[in-house]
């Protein structure tokens, strides 16, 4: 089994008994999950108290979840309980970086531990499931949902989403601190056309293959209890009831022992995609394909409480009806639910308050920001030599913002902004003045999130952009340097939120130019989870601080003033123009290879930074590749070592990417693809052998032309460096068979 440890004989046996005893209405009950966004919103106590109801959606008060779990365990007639979920996508009450940042700490030790602290302070409240890591590879940065993944590359997004699985569950589902990981979208999600969020999916096989499963399989494998089926099609079959995806591939190829779950309301469109009949033939089509639970927006308008009606008919199998029931069942178990159904009274206030978390929130900030830019080294700013700073933007003072969407249970008056964090770090040393500049149109798009508590918006910062614009030069021009805090409005990117341009919103691209034009050193804070187009505006210097979460500003200062050095690198590529998209690093080789730049008629062909690049406050050097054994067999693992020097005046962190291609084989491949990388800390004229094992699973890909994983006997390259545009290199082959 991948998830688990087998439950114990007797409480194996005690749920075959409660199958066993069950109605059809109760077995449907448990495949049905309801959203509940307030008491009273629904007759959910009553479903409950009927057996009709598995999980609840969005309950967030502890003694609410308490007061529905009692009705499930002493009211209903066989007392199961219910499992509470919530979307804990970068944290609960404290919040971390958006998880695109956590995947530029290229840490996934970090990771680990930031879902740790999220499971934790759920868990606290009474809540068992979250519907995270999204493991959705994303090559369309016009994609909105690109925040909740790790970025363009299955390797980099396989790490992750094990990191996730491994902070959220840990090793025993039943402890007070561990909640069910709930990986998604499966699959194909992230190649939506257009990147228009929810739009259809065309990939072949191979490019599933390779590209977009690796990351679930990596899930799996790391023991994610629930996967989370995708609203779209893919390849004209509705994700939702795609029989080959759910049940061919991810329970009997992968061995999935956990239960699936719809995403919001998908089973129940099947109909809507015109792939089912009406609702009752979407629940059996959704059941019959190997979807475990529904989902559903509310009770009245479940699919699966139809259930009952086609088992009568001869519809679906009682033997496929028992093993979804025995699935979520089994994670309950896992969970402890049927011995200790309820939270800790007093845990939520204890767990929730702990300042440990907040440290673990700055540190993870701290690791994730992305050094793009740092002309004249003007970065770290040394705060002896400082007079006055102009702070400017309007994401400055915007805590809701810094600390991004998908959150639901956090606390705004705790959350440090850029501004808080450079004026708290700066207080009695030099003056900081503060300018909106412009104002950001912030809106919603009409949808079910309009009703969600934590889908919500900023305060409305409305100024006069013309008098901001000239406030913000003459703040410029009088200060020692400016630091423009530019970007998206977290509602402006995350689900429902895919844009069809890159440009900085409203006139923030003037603000920019005019601030530039001062002459004044400019750092620009981009606060933001999409590679933006700044319209070939060069600041002084520019750092990604992304959407940092609860600690943020604080986390930039120690950034911004050299307290810490940056380190994370670029889990995209980032394109000049949206007129690139998509434009990514592991690309196939085509005609005039070496003449890229001939790809557009306007404008180079190759991205502004590459993906994994990222500067910092010291600088690095590679030498003394050292390959082993050559030729290898196909089977056989290969020792690639490499020393690295911080060849700098400051200690840094250096992320050491390892990548390969194939020069030939059953199918063309990528001209790299990332196989290894390790994030380490230098001191000055520090030198480090860091050493990769490529093992020969690494090594297979997915053939179109062999129909199967194939490993072929080849010559491959072999680059190490500080980005995929890595230099150095060098060659290994592999035998073919004796």
């Amino acid at each position: 089994m991948s998830q688990s440890k087998v439950l114990p004989a007797a409480l194996a046996d005690r749920i075959e008994r409660l199958i066993a005893a069950m109605t059809p209405e109760e077995k449907a009950g448990q495949l049905s999950q309801f959203f509940v966004f307030e008491r009273g919103s629904e007759p959910v106590d009553e479903e409950i108290a009927a057996g009709r109801a598995g999980a609840i959606l969005f309950v967030r008060d502890p003694s609410e979840i308490t007061r529905l779990q009692r009705i499930a365990v002493e009211e209903s007639r066989l007392g199961i309980p219910l499992i509470f979920a919530l979307d804990v996508i970068h944290g609960l009450r404290t919040i971390f970086p958006v998880p695109i940042a956590m995947a530029a700490s290229w840490d996934p030790a970090a990771v680990e531990a930031a879902q740790a602290v999220a499971a934790a302070e759920a868990r606290a409240t009474g809540l068992h499931w979250t519907f995270a890591p999204m493991v959705d590879v994303a090559r369309d940065p016009r994609w909105g949902r690109m925040i909740e993944g790790a970025g363009e590359d299955p390797y980099l997004g396989g790490i992750m989403a094990a990191a996730q699985v491994r902070g959220f569950q840990g090793d025993d589902l039943s402890s007070a601190d561990r909640m069910v990981a709930g990986p998604k979208h499966l699959a194909g999600y992230g190649a939506a056309l257009g990147g228009r969020d929810y739009d259809e999916a065309d990939l072949s096989e191979s490019e599933l293959r390779n590209v977009y499963l690796p990351p679930f399989k990596a899930a799996i494998d790391a023991g994610a209890a629930n996967i989370m089926c995708a609203y779209m099609t893919l390849n004209g079959v509705p994700a939702t009831g795609n029989h080959w995806l759910i049940t061919e591939i991810l329970k009997e190829e992968w061995g999935f022992s956990g239960f699936t779950v719809s995403d919001a309301n998908s089973a129940h469109d099947l109909a809507k995609h015109n792939f089912a009949r009406d609702g009752a033939d979407a629940a059996v089509r959704a059941l019959n394909a190997g979807l475990d639970m529904e989902m559903a927006l509310e009770a009245h308008d479940s699919v699966f409480n139809t259930l009952p009606q086609a088992l009568a008919a001869g519809l679906i199998e009682p033997a496929r009806l028992d093993d979804a029931v025995r699935r979520v069942l089994t994670v309950k178990a896992q969970l402890g639910l049927f011995d200790a159904p309820y939270a800790e009274p007093d845990a939520a206030v204890r767990v929730l308050d702990e300042p440990a978390h907040r440290d673990a929130a700055r540190r993870a900030a701290e690791r994730s920001f992305v050094l793009l830019r740092n002309e004249g080294q003007v970065l770290p700013l040394d705060p002896r030599a400082l007079r006055k700073v102009a702070v400017i933007g309007p994401l400055a003072d915007s805590a809701r913002d810094t600390i991004g969407p998908w959150v639901f249970d956090h606390d705004n008056a705790e959350t440090v902004t850029v501004l808080a964090g450079i004026r708290d770090h700066l207080a009695g040393t030099a003056e900081v003045e503060h300018v909106t500049g412009v104002s950001i149109e912030q809106r919603l798009n009409p949808s079910f999130f309009d009703d969600i508590p934590g889908f919500d918006i900023a305060p409305l910062v409305s100024v006069d952009d013309d008098a901001g614009i000239a406030a913000a030069v003459a703040a410029a021009k009088d200060s020692d340097v400016a630091l423009l805090v530019l970007g998206e409005a977290q509602n402006m990117i995350g689900e429902a939120a895919s844009r069809s341009s890159l440009d900085l919103p409203g006139r923030q691209q003037e603000l920019l130019e005019a601030v530039i034009a001062t002459g004044t050193p400019t750092v620009l804070l981009m606060m933001a989870a999409r590679p933006l187009d700044l319209k070939g505006a060069s600041p002084a210097a520019v750092l990604q601080i992304w959407y940092p979460g609860t600690q943020g500003g604080t986390a930039v200062a120690n950034a911004v003033f050299g307290k810490i050095v940056p380190g994370g690198k670029l889990p995209f590529t980032w394109v000049r123009s949206i007129g690139q998209v998509p434009l990514h690093y592991a690309r196939m080789v085509t005609h005039k290879p070496k003449e890229r730049e001939m790809r557009y008629w306007n404008e180079d062909g190759t991205p502004l930074f590459p993906f994994g690049f990222g500067l910092s406050y010291t600088t690095f050097a590679y030498s003394d590749l050292v390959i082993g054994a050559d030729p290898i067999g196909l089977v056989d693992d290969l020792a690639i070592a490499v020393t690295v020097t911080n060849t700098g005046s400051v200690a840094g962190d250096e992320v050491v990417q390892l990548y390969i291609h194939q020069r030939h084989g059953s199918a063309a491949r990528p001209v790299r693809e990332l196989k290894g990388f390790e994030r380490v800390t230098l001191a000055p004229g520090e030198s480090r052998v860091v050493r990769f094992v490529l093992s020969a699973e690494r090594r297979r890909y997915w053939s179109s032309a062999a129909r199967g994983w194939v490993a072929d006997a080849t010559t491959f390259d072999v680059f190490v460096g500080g980005d995929s545009v890595a230099s150095l290199a060098g060659t290994f082959t592999v035998a073919p068979k004796d």
